[in-house]
């Protein structure tokens, strides 16, 4: 089967996405591209986390034809596309409706520093796009613009979109982005949280960029 690890691993992170409640019934889609051949395997259209089988998953490439698989691509897969394309750095993408950060995007507000754990965005703040219908090419290019150097965006009145080298990082990228969505939720509703300045969340992106286990470290162990 064509890209059967790559479709396992979107079985295996799509049930994580609705178990963890990032996205509520058959809502949010990931995806992982391999640079090597330019294909993309992408979460079925409408069929719950939980029955999605491997073959279900559908491999497409970078101008969006089918290569493999007999069901419906998930209907966000222009903008699959258009961050792969935009952004040859990642290596997956993870889009959700996690509460917190939806309830920003309706009020068309960004993310802010109050926590550091923002930076793993590789920005100080996480911007948030105006409100186009799902599945559009508009909302596709406008995503990907918005975003910006960062790795992750909110889409106006409907949810997240994170990106990463690979599907772990991008998932838990999607994760941080609604812990400290709630807590500026939370902060705001106390009353005014104090924000990381410039200087101190330059730091913690550079940190960031050393954070975990080195590639080689892991192989030597």
């Amino acid at each position: 089967m064509l890209m059967q690890k790559e479709r396992e691993l979107i079985v295996e992170y799509g049930i994580e996405m609705s178990g963890r409640g990032l996205s509520v019934g058959t809502s949010g889609n990931l995806s992982i591209c391999d640079r090597a051949t330019g294909y993309i395997a992408i979460s079925p259209s409408g069929i719950d986390y939980f029955e999605t089988r491997p073959e279900d998953v559908v491999i497409m490439d970078l101008d969006s034809r089918i290569i493999d698989g007999s069901r419906k691509p998930s209907s966000e897969w222009a903008l699959h596309s258009e961050f792969y394309r935009r952004k040859p750095n990642i290596g997956a993408v993870v889009h959700t409706h996690s509460l917190y950060c939806t309830a920003f995007a309706v009020l068309g507000r960004k993310l802010q520093a109050v926590h550091y754990a923002i930076a793993g965005a590789g920005v100080a703040e996480i911007p948030c796009i105006p409100y186009y219908l799902f599945g559009s090419e508009e909302l596709a290019k406008a995503a990907a613009e918005g975003c910006g150097d960062g790795m992750a965006v909110l889409l106006g009145n409907h949810g997240l979109v994170a990106c990463g080298v690979d599907i772990a990082s991008a998932f838990s990228l999607a994760e941080n982005c609604e812990y400290v969505a709630k807590l500026q939720y939370l902060s705001t509703s106390i009353g005014k949280p104090n924000l990381l300045t410039e200087e101190e969340m330059a730091r913690a992106i550079e940190r960031f960029k050393s954070y975990g286990q080195d590639a080689d470290l892991k192989q030597e162990t």
